[in-house]
């Protein structure tokens, strides 16, 4: 089992994975304490992706391949993910309470 080195790649090559065999896809992750290292695998029993890395800010792109995944497995695998990835998330304005008075 090869390592993908990018980011971008692995997301890609899980959904086409996921798309290709939704009933057979696993996808599992594994976090190792001791090392500081997540290794994300996502497989069908015929091939194999992995990513590994140690970087805290990855956390963050772990949370999305899980909402890619969760809109995917309940949505259909022919769903279109865009708009779980390409959204920005937009700020709401904070809402204004009572002012108080002088």
């Amino acid at each position: 089992m090869v390592y993908i080195i990018s980011w971008d790649d692995f997301v890609e090559r899980s959904v086409q994975l996921f798309r290709a065999n939704p009933e057979k896809t696993r996808y599992v992750m594994k976090y190792r304490h001791s090392d500081g290292k997540l290794v994300l695998k996502v497989t069908d029993d015929k091939e194999c992706l992995k990513f590994k890395t140690d970087q805290a800010q990855d956390a963050k792109k772990m949370e999305k391949l899980n909402n890619i995944f969760f809109t995917l497995m309940a949505r259909g695998p022919e769903t279109d993910i865009t708009e779980v990835t390409g959204k920005e998330q937009t700020v709401q304005p904070a809402k204004k309470g009572r002012a108080r008075k002088q």
